[in-house]
């Protein structure tokens, strides 16, 4: 993916929730930048204390390359207990895991990845995306045993949403994981695909991420990822209030 809009420095603020709009995380989206290189952090704090974690690097010379990267997800929140590490330029993938009965496993495998693999880069790419063009793109799919997969993203339509009663409009795109060969024919027939995530992109002249539905690993629930404003205590705005007196 070629680059229109080069990643900078930011600090943003997210929320995580369920489908119905129950908040079930407080996020924080982080972004540091050394030369051609972006490190982005991506982190949800869940209210009963389970923890997601992602911290992607890439460079953005000329075109996106990713370097790294390393998910971590623990607690209640998920099935399995995960700490997943991608080195792109070799391949190798470990996945460090604890299954239900508390059994801890290492499975580590060297895959053959293709230069455009995109884990933890998809907002990314989309934003330097034509709103009416498809892409697909290869991931390592977190799972206890890394495997190469493709998602399969294409652009459904325009959403309206508004900001302080003004009306904006927004690309809805649908993201599909296709998994190959023989597991991906299981998958079909015994009913066990992955859900397909939705992502809301603004585009114009600094386009953003909005949204996401979908879930965040294999066996998840579908979950609302979407952008938060910070809210400031009464005693503050009385502080404020009388500061400007």
């Amino acid at each position: 993916m070629a680059v229109r809009y080069a990643e900078g420095v930011v600090h943003g603020f997210l929320t995580l929730s369920t489908l119905d709009g129950t908040v079930i995380a407080a996020g924080d989206s982080a972004q540091s930048v050394r030369g051609n290189r972006v490190t982005s952090r991506l982190i949800f704090h869940f209210k009963d204390g389970s923890l997601q974690d992602e911290t992607t690097v890439f460079s953005q010379a000329g075109h996106f390359r990713l370097i790294s990267d390393r998910l971590i997800q623990r607690g209640a929140a998920f099935k399995v207990q995960m700490d997943l590490s991608l080195n792109a330029a070799t391949g190798e993938s470990t996945a460090r895991y604890t299954e239900e009965n508390g059994k801890e496993k290492t499975e580590t495998v060297r895959l053959k990845l293709p230069p455009d693999i995109g884990n933890g880069m998809i907002p990314y790419l989309l934003k330097n995306l034509a709103p009416d063009t498809p892409i697909n793109v290869p991931m390592v799919i977190a799972a206890p045993k890394p495997m190469l997969v493709r998602l399969a993203i294409t652009p459904e339509g325009a959403d309206t949403f508004s900001v302080a009663g003004s009306p904006r409009k927004a690309t809805r795109y649908v993201a599909k994981i296709e998994i190959p060969g023989v597991k991906g024919v299981l998958a079909t027939v015994l009913g066990k695909e992955p859900p397909d995530t939705l992502i809301w992109i603004l585009h114009d002249s600094t386009p953003t991420f909005l949204r996401s539905d979908g879930p965040s690993c294999a066996g998840c629930a579908s979950w609302r990822t979407q952008l938060a404003s910070p809210a400031w205590p009464k005693a503050t705005e009385d502080a404020a209030a009388d500061r400007r007196k």
